[in-house]
């Protein structure tokens, strides 16, 4: 069967369409690496100050194309054991029912579904599960570049994002009222993510 041009250039067009999703030969997998990364998070104490803490042990993963700049998934899994503030007393009463309940969840996950750019900010919305509770949270970020070879012939990649959530909406409400009427934990948890990813060889 002979094709006129018309039809040829639309065979030609739905090809090019066709493969032009498949980026997989761009795309790259970068696993956070814990040892140069920090997963934060503050949190209001007293109404005055601001405790901050964060999670020692986690992994996740960063598909994307560097070049273009691109992000095709990102998924984290933290084990919520592994919270630090500092204050041994403190963090054993972080890990009880009160707060992360460890025992019973050991992890807490992060998925990317999707995500837009705005100049050089990233704006990602993803499912947060935390105590069973899975809610849509949203960070904010940028993608600070690649190094293409450190002294051990990795290839790195960095990262910067913030977020909020409210610690009542995963069920965590234990707080005690002050007498001025605030509270001793505040409901609001910033999260502050430093971010150094290796592309996976």
């Amino acid at each position: 069967m002979k094709l006129n041009m018309t039809q040829a250039i639309a065979v030609l067009a739905a090809a090019v369409l066709w493969a032009a999703p498949d980026a997989r030969a761009a795309t790259e997998r970068y696993n956070v690496d814990p040892d140069h990364s920090i997963v934060g998070f503050s949190v209001a104490h007293m109404v005055v100050s601001r405790t901050t803490g964060r999670f020692t042990e986690y992994a996740g993963f960063i598909e994307m194309d560097p070049e273009a700049r691109t992000v095709k998934a990102l998924e984290a899994v933290i084990q919520t054991a592994s919270v630090n503030t500092n204050h041994a007393k403190r963090d054993t009463h972080l890990k009880t029912p009160d707060f992360f309940n460890v025992e019973k969840f050991p992890t807490m996950t992060w998925k990317m579904k999707s995500y837009e750019k705005h100049g050089d900010k990233y704006v990602a919305k993803g499912e947060l599960t935390l105590l069973g509770v899975t809610k849509e949270v949203v960070l904010t970020g940028t993608f600070n570049g690649v190094v293409p070879k450190d002294p051990w012939g990795n290839t790195r990649a960095g990262f910067t994002a913030e977020g909020k959530i409210n610690r009542k909406d995963f069920g965590m409400n234990w707080s005690k009222a002050l007498d001025n009427g605030g509270l001793v934990v505040g409901d609001d948890v910033d999260i502050k993510l430093e971010i150094e990813a290796i592309k996976q060889k």
